[in-house]
């Protein structure tokens, strides 16, 4: 299986793939490579819909370009203060961001979202997350607006009253819950709508529907949740010494 960065050829084999409506997995197999490499390839790249392989092909040596410039330099400059690969972190932190997208998160909102989530504090302030996104302020500023009327992020002020943005294990549940009580509001919404139309019509009944499956998820969702907060917060017992 080949290794390393995707060639031109590549792209344009991925260009042609998208072209005729092929899965990502299938344009893998034919490249022979990974799944999640085509997937990240697409999604940092405009998507299926405004993929083009030579301006996918000069972005990707432009950013590798900037990287070369701003390495550090020495034996040093490869590993962070734990040891890490610092390309296998910046190559995770693209995976993350484009599995982010391909949910539904828009690209900038999820470029912030997985500097903070990979972050070792799990919070950065706005100028932090302007320098390593190499971004300008009002484009965190919008990401950041965004994800805190999701529920995805918190705002606190640290010792020197900096507004710093945080996510952890309850954001996550904060974030579940909102996603929830969403569901929730379109299934009443939809609900509403039944009396409108008639429950005896076809639009009535499939909003009938959409509100029962929606009713369902969410109910779900809010409980699933619960449960797995209440996990994530038991510390789990010592296991018992011989004697």
């Amino acid at each position: 299986m080949p290794g390393g960065r995707l060639t031109q050829q590549e792209r344009q084999q991925i260009a042609l793939g998208l072209a005729d409506g092929l899965a990502y997995a299938e344009i893998a197999r034919r490249l022979e490579r990974p799944t999640s490499t085509v997937t990240r390839e697409v999604m940092r790249n405009g998507g299926p819909a405004s993929y083009r392989a030579d301006l996918a092909h000069r972005a990707t040596e432009r950013r590798a370009h900037r990287r070369k410039q701003s390495a550090p330099r020495g034996p040093e400059a490869a590993r962070d203060a734990y040891g890490r690969d610092a390309e296998a972190v910046r190559e995770y932190e693209e995976t993350l961001t484009t599995v982010f997208i391909a949910s539904g998160t828009p690209k900038m909102m999820a470029r912030v979202m997985a500097c903070l989530t990979i972050s070792d504090t799990g919070s950065l302030t706005a100028a932090e997350l302007v320098a390593r996104l190499q971004v300008s302020p009002a484009s965190v500023s919008k990401a950041i607006s965004f994800l805190d009327s999701q529920g995805m992020v918190r705002r606190e002020r640290d010792e020197r009253r900096r507004e710093r943005y945080v996510v952890d294990n309850d954001i996550m549940y904060e974030g579940m819950m909102a996603s929830a009580r969403s569901m929730a509001q379109v299934a009443e919404t939809a609900r509403q709508g039944v009396g409108i139309l008639g429950s005896g019509t076809q639009a009535g009944t499939r909003l009938e529907n959409i509100s029962r499956f929606l009713d369902f998820v969410a109910e779900s969702t809010a409980r699933a949740a619960d449960q797995a907060r209440e996990i994530l917060h038991t510390k789990p017992e010592p296991a018992a010494s011989d004697s």
